[in-house]
């Protein structure tokens, strides 16, 4: 999460870094708390009469379009008329040389040159004529560029500084400190200060507060939690604010699966299984953990249907996946055909009472299971639809793999099986073999049944004998 933080908050800062050329740049919202700040700094000067051509200049270089239209600054003309003010600025007003600097600072700017575009800035902050809207902006793009670099402290002081000298303080201003004490590990103050920038973008400046706000909000709540600062459940109701507010404004697929994860921690298993089957509804899911997950909670909330439906889909779904040895990507399934995933998909199936579905699924099951109970499930499922045949393959194949809980269980079923087929002689066979077993309830189970089939095999026989002597004398 910090590493993902630190990427996005440096990205947004090189986006929104003021342009330096703009002396109107960084109004605010607040009332200035310095009134000898107000004494000591203009709103507005006038630039000598030489000054202020060479100026114009730079500005139409900067302005420069080609015959396409598109912006082409001259930066040659620009680096020109600079330098000759640089050479000659001791003979420079003041106010001359704020505005030299802020032009300076926008050059290093636009080259990356963070270092030398500090330093211009703060070459211009120390002239004593340089105007509020001068000394605003370099104060706030000083501060960005110090937290670009990775010097957040020496960034804090900066804006911190901005915000006492500004009319008004603007919510992207808080959202840019809010980081700032992030970095440092301050997250009361950047819990604090995320919370102002999204008050003033909501309720002064009335637009949507931006997605990664929201984000380093979370961010906080999950350290102040780490830090023991917040109980569990503070933290967790907190984060569950901010996921439902991000997964309706940007419905992203991993705000999905943080609200789902915070429902889990909080054991709302029903609101969990909402997030991760909306979030399937929207097709965001692309991993096969995800889709099991959702199968799971479905099966444990009685919805086998469902359950059986997002995992097929899960098996129909391709994605890209990059071979580590050729490094080729190929497109495969999300849910792959492996035994834990079969028997679950088996599972919903017969659960839901769709039998012909199931069978086929725990067919191809079985011949990847370790041990046998899965073709002992198979050969009930056979003897459910009176598939007597495939029934007592299924289940000798069961016992031939071996490893059951219960092979007795076993017997007693392929008993069933027999006896069906009226084949009592196999079927008390197996019956005296399930007998063995020390469980008092199978063995009663199976004597029962032995005598059940010798008296349905002598009724079966006398029947036999009757048809044969109808038709003898018929």
């Amino acid at each position: 999460m910090r590493n993902f933080l630190s990427i996005i908050f440096v990205a947004s800062l090189l986006i929104t870094a003021p342009l330096s050329f703009d002396l109107n740049a960084q109004a605010g919202t607040q009332k200035n708390q310095n009134d000898d700040m107000k004494q000591k700094y203009r709103k507005a000067r006038v630039l000598q009469t030489s000054t202020a051509k060479k100026i114009t200049k730079v500005v139409e270089a900067l302005e420069r379009v080609n015959e396409e239209g598109k912006e082409d600054p001259d930066w040659v003309t620009v680096r020109a008329i600079l330098n000759e003010l640089l050479v000659n600025k001791d003979e420079l007003k003041s106010y001359d040389r704020s505005v030299m600097w802020n032009y300076w600072g926008y050059v290093y700017f636009s080259d990356e040159d963070y270092d030398r575009a500090m330093y211009a800035y703060e070459q211009l902050l120390q002239e004593p004529e340089a105007t509020i809207p001068l000394r605003t902006a370099s104060l706030f793009t000083v501060a960005q560029l110090y937290m670009v670099k990775g010097n957040f402290k020496k960034g804090i002081d900066y804006i911190l500084r901005w915000m006492n000298e500004v009319e008004k303080i603007t919510a992207q201003s808080y959202s840019l400190l809010a980081t700032a004490y992030y970095q440092i590990d301050d997250f009361i103050k950047a819990r604090d200060s995320m919370l102002e920038a999204v008050r003033l973008a909501e309720e002064v400046e009335e637009y949507r507060p931006k997605e990664n706000w929201y984000v380093l909000l979370a961010a906080c709540y999950a350290e102040l939690l780490d830090a023991k600062k917040m109980t569990k459940q503070e933290s967790l109701e907190k984060r569950l604010e901010i996921y439902e507010i991000l997964v309706n404004y940007y419905p992203k697929k991993q705000y999905f699966l943080q609200l789902g994860g915070v429902y889990s921690q909080m054991d709302r298993e029903i609101d969990y299984m909402i997030t991760l089957k909306a979030a399937y509804m929207k097709d965001l899911l692309d991993k096969e953990s995800e889709y099991m997950a959702l199968a799971q909670l479905l099966l444990l909330n009685k919805n086998p249907y469902w359950a059986a439906q997002v995992i097929v889909d899960g098996q129909e779904k391709q994605v890209l996946v990059k071979d580590e040895e050729t490094e080729k990507e190929e497109l495969k399934p999300v849910v792959k055909d492996t035994f834990k995933n079969l028997k679950v998909l088996a599972d919903s199936w017969r659960m839901a009472q769709e039998i012909d579905k199931a069978i086929p699924v725990l067919e191809q099951a079985a011949k990847l299971a370790k041990d046998g109970e899965t073709f002992i499930l198979l050969g009930n499922l056979y003897l459910f639809e009176d598939r007597l045949d495939d029934a007592i393959v299924a289940i000798q194949n069961g016992i031939k793999k071996g490893g059951l809980k219960k092979t007795s269980q076993a017997h007693l079923v392929l008993g069933q099986a027999f006896f069906e087929l009226q084949n009592f002689d196999d079927a008390k066979k197996y019956f005296r073999m399930a007998a063995r077993d020390d469980d008092k309830r199978i063995k009663k189970t199976a004597n029962s049944w032995i005598k059940y089939s010798e008296n349905e095999e002598i009724r079966v026989r006398n029947l036999q004998l009757r048809r044969e002597f109808i038709e003898q004398n018929s």
